[in-house]
């Protein structure tokens, strides 16, 4: 299982990468093998403010679709349009695969979120 230690993540699989005022958020490598093959990602709010915890899309596998969580308050600011081909969450997860770009409300809520070794705990690797 690939946990990258530049990263932060939740509870619910899903990473946070910062880039300068931005951040941006995709499933885990352990979620994308969990789910199987992802088919669709379906995400309409762009230029939305969502609150952490409040379902900002979902992605459909083979036999299930399962909510993305937000992980911190924050604008989203774009949507990965290379996600029109979904199989990159499943060949590239924590590279092309990325789902949202954000803009944080309060940039020190992504230190909330959990370190590449409480994920492995979490995910029992």
């Amino acid at each position: 299982m690939n946990i990258p230690q530049n990263l932060k993540y939740t509870q619910d699989d899903e990473w946070v990468r910062i880039e300068g005022e931005f951040a941006y958020v995709g499933l885990t490598d352990y979620a994308q093998h969990e789910l199987g093959d992802i088919v669709f990602v379906d995400v309409a709010c762009e230029g939305d403010t969502i609150e952490a915890g409040e379902e900002f899309g979902s992605v459909e596998a083979v036999k299930t679709v399962a909510p993305l969580l937000m992980p911190v308050t924050g604008e989203v600011v774009e949507f990965n349009a290379a996600l029109e081909d979904a199989s990159s969450i499943n060949n590239d997860p924590y590279g092309a695969g990325w789902v949202i770009k954000i803009k944080p409300a309060n940039m020190a809520d992504i230190d909330t979120l959990l370190d590449a070794a409480a994920y492995t705990a979490k995910i029992g690797a």
